[in-house]
């Protein structure tokens, strides 16, 4: 469901944020160290250095608030 909206915006913002995707079934691991609870996820890092979670199928625009945080456009 958010996964159209997540590659809108890696084209958007090219150059500026790299956009992964994790199976969190495959990679319980990592899914353990970052406390994801809940899918979808999404995490912003900034110099390896994690600094915003939105959790949830949120509108774009939530996602466009928080990258800008970090990312200018």
């Amino acid at each position: 469901m958010i996964d159209p909206v997540i590659g809108k915006l890696s084209k958007e913002y090219e150059g500026k944020l790299n956009c992964y995707k994790l199976n969190t079934d495959e990679n319980p691991d990592i899914t353990t160290q970052f406390g994801i609870r809940s899918i979808p996820t999404m995490m912003i890092f900034k110099n390896g250095e994690k600094k915003d979670t939105v959790i949830g199928a949120v509108p774009e625009s939530t996602l466009v608030s928080s990258i800008d945080k970090y990312v200018g456009r």
